[in-house]
């Protein structure tokens, strides 16, 4: 609330899972956390539910960047940058009926040619709305998991140069 981050933990498993990811809950709740006001996080199967199994109160954020990352695995460079202008116009919208009246419009122009882009977006539309909910100067620091992928950043290039194989440590997970 004061506006401080903390790492509370990185959790490396040979693979990730449902399991790994409830694990990972339980073991926060019983280092002292009661609840957990927004999870901000790619969108891995398992993972969502893990969270609100153990923190039922749990607001949802799916990362707007990995959305958009999947969304542009569908499109040629050619097309690229319209299509990625056109996603800004929802996710940058000033509030969830202007993002729905976006959504749209970019089903009007690129469904017929990029199906499968809204295809995930409208399945996962609740959860990548979340931030609608709060004030404009706080939404990038919702939409996206940047602080935790900047920490994994920083441990890769660490362990990289380290005698440590980047094999031993394949899926790792941190919360901030």
């Amino acid at each position: 609330m004061e506006g401080q981050k903390e790492i509370l933990g990185t959790w490396i498993s040979e693979n990730e899972s449902a399991s790994f990811y409830a694990s990972i809950c339980s073991d926060l709740r019983n280092r002292g956390v009661t609840d957990i006001f927004i999870a901000c996080h790619d969108n891995l199967n398992g993972l969502c539910s893990a969270i609100n199994a153990v923190f039922p109160k749990t607001k949802n954020q799916l990362c707007i960047v990995h959305q958009i990352r999947n969304s542009c695995k569908f499109v040629p460079y050619k097309d690229r940058k319209a299509v990625c202008a056109d996603l800004k116009k929802i996710y940058g919208a000033v509030n969830l009926d202007d993002a729905e009246y976006a959504k749209e419009e970019f089903r009007e122009k690129w469904d017929k040619k990029y199906p499968n882009i809204l295809k995930s977006w409208d399945k996962n539309w609740s959860e990548l709305t979340t931030f609608f909910e709060y004030p404009q100067e706080i939404r990038k620091i919702i939409y996206t998991t940047n602080a935790v992928e900047s920490y994994h950043q920083m441990v890769r290039k660490f362990t990289k140069s380290k005698a440590v194989s980047r094999q031993m440590i394949p899926f790792a997970r941190s919360f901030i």
